[in-house]
């Protein structure tokens, strides 16, 4: 049965008399604990906290002398208890509430500045079990949730960085705090505790190799406010996870204006396919646009990757992001600035390629420090009407499959590489995909069309006018190898494919007409492998 409220209406000015100050982050607390006592504010704190500030000389009183009851269990229980509760909870204009507070000795405390244990650091500096376990506040949630509930009289801050509003809020207000600026202190603050919660939920599903999950939630931080979404109309933010993955969400920014919705999208999906090319093997390249790849390369040099990725589909790649595998050097970058282009995302930068492109000011660079791991586990999702579809990150390898030949000719040496190449690629291309690849450079990418045939036309018409483009004599797909991410429905989408030039095939396998498929494939002498693993991408 729900609570019935009194209906007591809040007062819309509340003065801090007494302030309950316990943080685990404490960025800038001395500052606020000097201002809130300039304001004749009592303090009250705990453990840490209490040493901290009474470090400085400030008047400082340990919760414990407020409770009546000491520390316990290593800190794990200290302000879990009714007087703290108490005062936070209190209505003070419920006549009940009032004469609980004064038959127990209740003080009222008026605002609460808590920030959590480290729980979330911790998980992504891959702690061990114990440890993380250790550092899940209880008190400090709690604390939050009670004091947020009562924002009627209560202020609740647990972001350091809303210390110079709460200062200035009381310096203007003579020591009070209005409503309007309590309720949003409010809702941060229980956002804050269901992304702290949503952290703790999901290392555990992890850590127990639970999948799928009874209850799923996602939670992150605000990193940025954008300037606006997919569209100028719509609004946006750019949240982090805390995940402990090198990437777009961790990169750091050496040049440029602020990434877009779009920028970031697309950035994203770049550095993950780049990740499936080890640097140890070859320096590589990925161009993007649009969250499809329009070239992919592998080179002798970083530079000759690049120069590589771009012949595939030098048009696309006007306005594009490149995705490095290595570290980007100065005579790679000479090249990239000579073609527009949106982001450069790399592990590392040498000092000659920042100067290079910082003649380009409005090119964003950003560096990661790392590269992903492609077999890592984690989660991915997507919203719908009404729900959260989520599911785990498609971390299938090409190198982890045991393919198997299914026509009477087997791939060559050469072909086998190249098959294995643009199923890489193919793997990050918008369904249906299909990818024409040679001597480790995409020749042509079809990529999201309702027909498989007509992805395979388009990549086969992509790799023709590149031809042209470059002055080659014939397209690349003449005598490559083709990847299809998912089976080839009919003979049909193969017959595009072959007509264009390739002479091996590669896909999952698992259509009805697979012998069809198959049949059409040995009457050409084209050899083709399955996978037995498809690589839908919506």
């Amino acid at each position: 049965m729900a609570v019935v409220s009194k209906k007591i209406p809040a007062p819309d000015r509340i003065k801090i008399r007494t302030a309950l100050l316990s943080v685990s982050d404490k960025t800038g607390i001395i500052e606020l604990a000097e201002a809130l006592v300039s304001q004749g504010v009592r303090l009250l704190s705990t453990g840490g906290t209490h040493k901290a500030i009474a470090a400085t000389g400030l008047p400082v009183t340990d919760v414990s002398e407020v409770t009546g009851f000491p520390e316990i269990m290593d800190g794990r229980v200290k302000t879990l208890h009714p007087t703290v509760h108490g005062g936070l909870l209190a209505i003070r204009d419920d006549q009940e509430h009032a004469a609980a507070m004064k038959e127990h000795g209740i003080e009222a405390i008026d605002l609460a500045v808590i920030n959590l244990y480290p729980f979330e650091e911790v998980r992504a500096a891959g702690g061990d079990y114990p440890t993380t376990v250790e550092n899940i506040d209880i008190g400090g949630p709690a604390m939050i949730r009670a004091s947020a509930k009562n924002h009627a009289y209560v202020a609740t801050v647990v972001d350091p960085s809303d210390y110079p509003a709460l200062i200035e809020a009381l310096r203007t207000n003579d020591g009070q705090t209005v409503y309007a600026f309590r309720q949003k202190l409010a809702a941060k603050a229980y956002a804050r505790t269901a992304a702290y919660d949503t952290a703790i939920s999901n290392w555990f599903a992890e850590a127990l190799d639970i999948e799928i999950p009874r209850y799923r939630t996602i939670g992150g931080v605000l990193k940025e406010e954008m300037r606006y979404g997919e569209n100028p109309h719509q609004s946006a933010g750019f949240y982090v996870t805390g995940e402990n993955r090198p990437g777009v969400a961790t990169a750091k920014l050496l040049q440029g204006k602020q990434l877009s919705y779009n920028n970031i999208n697309d950035t994203d999906g770049a550095f993950e396919l780049i990740a499936e090319f080890a640097p140890a093997k070859a320096p590589a390249c990925a161009i993007i646009k649009h969250a499809n790849p329009c070239g992919v390369a592998t080179g002798p040099s970083l530079k000759d990757a690049y120069l590589r990725a771009l012949a595939c589909d030098s048009t696309s790649a006007f306005g594009g992001i490149i995705a490095l595998n290595q570290l980007l050097d100065g005579e790679t970058a000479e090249e990239i600035v000579k073609l527009f282009t949106e982001v450069i995302i790399a592990p590392e930068v040498s000092d000659e390629a920042k100067a290079i492109i910082a003649t380009k000011k409005n090119l964003r660079l950003l560096v990661t420090g790392g590269l992903p791991d492609p077999r890592s586990r984690g989660i991915t999702a997507k919203t719908v009407s009404g729900g959260l579809l989520v599911q785990t990150r498609d971390n299938g390898m090409i190198e982890d499959i045991d393919l198997r030949v299914v026509t009477k000719r087997a791939p060559s040496e050469r072909e086998l590489e190249d098959m294995k190449f643009a199923y890489k690629v193919a793997k990050h291309v918008k369904s249906n995909a299909i990818v024409y690849a040679k001597d480790g450079q995409t020749a042509g990418i079809g990529a999201g069309q309702m027909s498989r045939v007509d992805s395979a036309r388009i990549a086969a018409i992509k790799a023709e006018e590149a031809a042209k483009a470059m002055g080659w004599a014939e397209p690349m797909t003449k005598g490559s190898a083709v990847a299809s991410e998912a089976f080839f429905p009919f003979a049909d989408g193969l017959l595009s494919a072959i007509a264009a030039g390739a002479t091996a095939v590669i896909q999952p396998g698992g259509s009805m007409r697979d012998d069809e498929v198959i049949a059409a494939a040995d009457e050409h002498n084209v050899a083709m492998v399955f996978t037995g693993m498809r690589h839908f991408r919506h």
